[in-house]
């Protein structure tokens, strides 16, 4: 059986370290590296019920897109069973399951988040737009009215809402940017783009978007960066054929949305 080194080697072979941004944390970032895998669950983000799942499927590693420790938002400065990060972390390890996450590695791959991305939107012949190739760019094979083009997006991608605002303009030439990345949208109008679809952008974002011409749709985090782990399936299995890889059932949208009138 394969260990999680060569599970961890496969994937670097796909997302290569070199492209991770300078503060992330990428590879295998908990558990033996020499133990041998039978069965591998894939999620965006290793969570309680994630871990929980993993354990009751008798699965020995988690691969995962967003680091479970040491990362920017949440660095690990103690493991204890009473605080949040450190009872999963305790968890897994009691459960002798392996964490590795590939995180603006993978944004940034070639077949990557936002290559899932711009192929679940349809996008022809996209490309990276950005020095650190984080974001891709591409075109509609006609050009949509922007209202038409968010329905699309939230149909797509399983949105539970989708913000936006216009700038006046048709879609045609779009960019994407799976998750946070509302500050490459000044590089999305350099390349030309009318629309840029991402995640977790801010009032003021959409308040400037018109000024600056180009259309802008947040359809969320999980939803932007979720089109990936079937990709990671199909790629590990494609590498491992004789271990079972199976995507999370647990592990879904923590966003909920209300509308007036339901």
């Amino acid at each position: 059986m394969p260990t999680v080194r060569d599970l961890e080697g496969a994937l670097y072979q796909l997302a290569p370290k070199h492209l991770a941004v300078e503060w992330d944390n990428v590879g295998h970032l908990l558990g033996d590296p020499d133990q041998e895998v039978s069965r591998v669950l894939m999620a965006l983000d290793i969570t309680e019920a994630v871990a929980a799942e993993a354990a009751a499927k008798g699965c020995q590693l988690i691969v995962a897109h967003h680091p479970v420790m040491n990362c920017k938002w949440q660095q690990v400065q103690t493991v204890r069973d009473d605080t949040p990060q450190g009872h999963l972390l305790l968890s897994l390890l009691r459960n002798r399951i392996s964490a590795i996450c590939m995180h603006t590695n993978l944004d940034a791959a070639e077949g990557g988040v936002n290559d899932a991305l711009a192929e679940a939107l349809r996008l022809e012949d996209p490309g990276p737009f950005t020095d650190d190739k984080i974001g891709r760019c591409g075109l509609l094979p006609e050009p949509r009215d922007l209202r038409e083009f968010v329905r699309f997006v939230s149909r797509c991608l399983g949105c539970g809402g989708v913000r936006y605002a216009s700038a006046g303009r048709p879609v045609r030439q779009v960019a994407v940017g799976g998750g946070a990345c509302g500050d490459y949208a000044d590089a999305a109008i350099a390349a030309g783009c009318d629309t840029f679809v991402t995640a977790d952008l801010s009032y003021h974002q959409f308040l400037d978007a018109a000024g600056k011409g180009i259309n802008l749709i947040d359809a969320g985090h999980f939803p932007t960066e979720d089109p990936v782990c079937g990709r990671l399936v199909s790629y590990i299995s494609q590498c491992f054929p004789e271990i079972s890889v199976e995507k999370s059932t647990s592990h879904r949208e923590v966003i909920q949305y209300y509308v007036e009138g339901e």
